[in-house]
């Protein structure tokens, strides 16, 4: 049985307290201190969120030889030529006011060179040392002192809310707000908002190791796609080449061993104790994490994998002590497993980190569908086929912050709240709710079935019989998932209704990631076809784009607009 809906308002609804979410919440109020602004997420403001859990780094050009085009460059060229520039572009230029504002206005305390100059380490795929850091705790450095300023300010916060689904006009105007479920008491909630922002962040965690925390499950990806919105380059998921492998039974294996451990002159190596990553690829263990990952992969794959199947990271030629002193956290981690880090071996595996896909969306954070914004993991473009290393946390705070100033500019324009269409409603509705009560069959099996699915045929390798093989396992799955139910007798914090709910968007999620990858038939970045494993010409480059309607996926295709700089071009003078 449903409940009726408990109705909130709000001028500014932001789903979602990572880098984005904050950024922009902070930037809404500044813009518009009059505005209501309320920030909804599934656990606790600024304790959950990827951004929290970014160790590395903040790409940005700050030092002497370094350059906004410099930066521009790497980033166009590490993602393989697909990205939007112009979304690029702003990424590169606009980190550095981001920077300045983390640290003046906000608080941050970054690492900094004798001279008092901000210190900037390696990072692999670049060519300049240009990440911005807190030791390899930078994440938590960011997050705490946002949320801090978050709290001092008049920000209305619903805490364990979790998104249900995007909730449009009845007149068809656009957004009228956001079904949510208020976890602590099972009871929905309607937020009507003059506007909203996507900020859930992204979340891969439907592959068998994965970096991100167990509760994300890409709720914002599936809302946009049951929302009728485009998806782009879905089929661009990251690899960090170096996740933690400490066996089966425990969560540490997966999380993120950061990648200023290769920068800074760590070795990989096989069972024999022998550095491959020369074999694959002159850079070694600097190259590009698609280029590590898949060499792991294959290395693992031609038999010489370690005892938990994987590889190792030796950090002990540099000096233990240098270790310790420059990666405290990696070690702490590392040792809370049992494994010594400065000193010794420790085994690795790639392990799902980024989704480079998402939201279609313009300069100012708007999408398709008016009065909807996105920031952040939730959306695709900036990144291309390849991430790198320490453009994430920048790209989610610049364009938090300009979405913030877009919708603080929009609400104040007009005022009005649009009014939800009923038949969205009663369909989001009995979604959510009609599992309730039903049995809940085996939902750790279903996930287990997910994890292989994925690993197995949609992972670092792929191939046209894996990925037809994904699919027809992905579609036994949502229907596996839409037979469960979920108890009952108690709505407050039902745990198996919420992983009911993760499962259902995860599935969904990964249907779109399957038919992108089947779909582009050239290798690219994170995608790698083994059965077409050379990339198309760049000059005629297309990206994919993945919609819902009628209850199926479709695919299509557009072409790459080479708004700055065309392949085999470049923004620096001294190599064009």
């Amino acid at each position: 049985m449903t409940p009726s809906v408990a109705v909130r308002e709000t001028d500014v609804l932001i789903l979602g307290s990572g880098g984005a979410g904050l950024f922009a919440a902070l930037h809404t109020k500044k813009a518009a201190p009059d505005l209501d602004v309320t920030v909804a997420v599934k656990g606790l403001i600024g304790k959950c969120g990827c951004t929290r859990m970014v160790q590395g780094g903040y790409n940005v050009a700050l030092a002497p030889g370094d350059s906004v085009e410099r930066h521009f460059m790497d980033t166009v060229e590490g993602g393989k030529w697909l990205n939007d520039q112009d979304l690029a572009w702003t990424l590169v230029t606009e980190a550095q006011v981001r920077i300045r504002e983390l640290e003046t206005e906000f608080g941050c305390f970054f690492d900094r060179n004798p001279d008092g100059s901000v210190h900037q380490k390696a990072f692999a795929g670049q060519t300049f040392d240009r990440t911005v850091h807190k030791g390899d705790l930078t994440g938590i450095e960011i997050i705490n002192r946002l949320m801090e300023q978050v709290w001092r300010r008049d920000v209305n916060r619903m805490e364990d809310h979790r998104a249900l689904d995007l909730i449009p006009a009845a007149d068809g105007s656009g957004l009228a707000g956001v079904l949510m479920l208020d976890m602590r008491t099972g009871v929905p909630v309607l937020v009507k908002a003059r506007a909203v922002l996507l900020a859930t962040g992204g979340g891969p965690t439907m592959y068998k190791y994965h970096t991100p925390s167990g509760d994300k499950s890409c709720d914002g990806l599936a809302m946009a796609l049951r929302a009728g919105l485009a998806l782009r380059d879905m089929e661009m998921v990251q690899f960090h080449p170096t996740g933690l492998l400490a066996g089966p039974g425990t969560r540490m294996t997966g999380t993120v061993l950061e990648e200023g451990l290769r920068g800074a002159g760590g070795w990989l190596t096989d069972r024999t104790g022998s550095r491959f990553m020369h074999l694959y690829d002159p850079r070694g263990e600097r190259a590009t994490r698609d280029i590590v990952s898949r060499s792991i992969m294959r290395r693992i794959r031609d038999g010489y994998a370690t005892a938990h199947g994987g590889v190792h990271i030796e950090m002990g030629h540099l000096g233990p002590d240098h270790v310790r002193k420059t990666f405290k956290g990696m070690v702490e981690r590392c040792a809370d497993c049992g494994f010594d880090l400065a000193g010794g071996r420790v085994e690795v595996i790639p392990t799902a980190h980024y989704m480079m896909g998402g939201v279609v969306f313009g300069g100012n954070c708007g999408t398709a569908m008016p009065r909807l914004y996105a920031a952040g993991e939730d959306t695709g473009g900036v990144h291309g086929a390849n991430r790198l290393g320490g453009n994430g946390v920048a790209n989610s705070t610049v364009f938090g912050g300009i979405a913030g100033d877009a919708m603080a500019r929009e609400v104040e324009r007009g005022r009005t709240l649009a009014d939800p269409d009923p038949a969205a409603m009663e369909h989001a509705l009995e979604r959510a709710f009609s599992p309730l009560g039903r049995d809940a069959r085996d939902l750790p099996a279903i996930r287990e079935a997910l994890y292989e699915a994925m690993w197995n045929d949609v992972g670092i390798l792929r191939t046209a019989q894996g990925l037809k093989r994904a699919q027809e396992t992905l579609g036994a799955l949502g229907d596996a998932v839409s037979r469960a139910g979920a108890p009952d007798g108690d709505r407050r914090y039902n745990l198996t209704w919420m992983d009911r709910l993760n499962l259902e968007n995860l599935v969904l999620v990964s249907q779109a990631i399957t038919a992108a990858a089947l779909a582009r038939e050239d290798s690219r970045g994170a995608h790698f076809r083994e059965d077409f494993p050379e990339t198309s010409d760049l000059d005629t480059s297309r990206y994919t784009l993945v919609r819902q309607a009628a209850g199926r996926l479709d695919i299509s295709t557009a072409a790459v607009a080479f708004t700055r700089v065309a392949p085999g071009q470049s923004l620096l003078k001294d190599v064009a």
